[in-house]
């Protein structure tokens, strides 16, 4: 339930022993810095679970990191463009899609993993006091990791493809911080509704997939037409991957006002699905 805390001591024998006084919150509410910070241990220790649990028992482990966006980048590459004729020129294809699948992973294993972080803890939920929403948060620790193996792996095709490495590379973190601010505001929220409808849990692939076409991930902006470009753009995805290119790749352009717009909406998304996990969470234990 979503609480207001007060650390105080007891009135005991001989020792003071601090206790926490629970209040229910009133209104609308978003996370509650303090309270994370003082759980931050906890968090390390989910967010090390998460991944530890993700690789457990394949045969490849952690190499799946550079595996997934390596094979997702040929499957498009033999899509658009060898049979489509998509062209990314003068930076070649296949480094082009892959600089894209490293934030679009980040931003669909958040989500993805976040929405069922409550449900598939529900033994916890109703034992233990804990800071709920440190669950679907948890599953940015596994994200970070990914991404900085992907900026890794990006520097590697670049210089194999005998590409310059742009300047611009050194704000790569900050467009993963809006991707990952998107993807949690979307987690939190998914994870808050999944508790009560389970639907969440069969539509949300749906929306992912489709996500994933209407993002220009195996294609750039400007190869649409212009009468769709504009919907195009109201994707925040859109504007943050038109930035990550652009820090991960030479030979981009960045787009100020389709930034300011992708940037906003990351973090309205984030304040959004904090107010809907908060007041949710004061129910978690008699639904789920």
């Amino acid at each position: 339930m979503s609480k207001d805390t007060t650390i105080g001591t007891s009135a005991g024998d001989h020792h003071r022993v601090p206790h926490r006084v629970l209040r229910p919150r009133r209104g609308l509410s978003i996370l509650d810095a303090r309270e994370l910070w003082d759980s931050r241990e906890l968090f390390w220790r989910l967010g090390r679970r998460d991944v530890t649990l993700r690789y457990r028992q394949t045969a490849l482990g952690v190499s799946w990191v550079v595996i997934q966006p390596l094979l997702a980048a040929g499957i498009f590459t033999i899509v658009f463009h060898q049979v489509a004729n998509f062209s990314t020129s003068p930076v070649p294809y296949f480094v082009f899609v892959v600089s894209g699948m490293i934030v679009w992973n980040a931003f669909s294993n958040t989500v993805t993993r976040g929405s069922t972080s409550i449900t598939a803890n529900a033994n916890i939920i109703t034992k233990v006091f804990f800071p709920r929403s440190l669950l679907p948060l948890s599953t940015t620790m596994a994200a970070v990791i990914d991404c900085t193996v992907g900026w890794a792996m990006e520097v590697v095709l670049l210089l194999a493809f005998r590409q310059s490495i742009p300047l611009a590379m050194i704000t790569f973190p900050l467009w993963l911080l809006a991707t990952l601010l998107l993807a949690q505001g979307a987690g939190l929220a998914a994870a808050a509704l999944n508790v009560s409808f389970r639907d969440i849990q069969y539509i949300l692939p749906v929306l992912i997939t489709f996500l994933l076409y209407a993002t220009p991930i195996a294609y750039p902006l400007s190869h649409i037409k212009p009468g769709l470009r504009t919907l195009y753009s109201l994707n925040p995805l859109t504007g943050l991957l038109q930035g990550a290119h652009w820090a991960l790749l030479p030979h981009q352009h960045l787009n100020i006002g389709l930034t300011i717009y992708a940037v906003s909406c990351s973090f309205v998304a984030f304040l959004v699905g904090s107010v809907i996990f908060e007041r949710a969470e004061r129910s978690f234990s008699d639904v789920i």
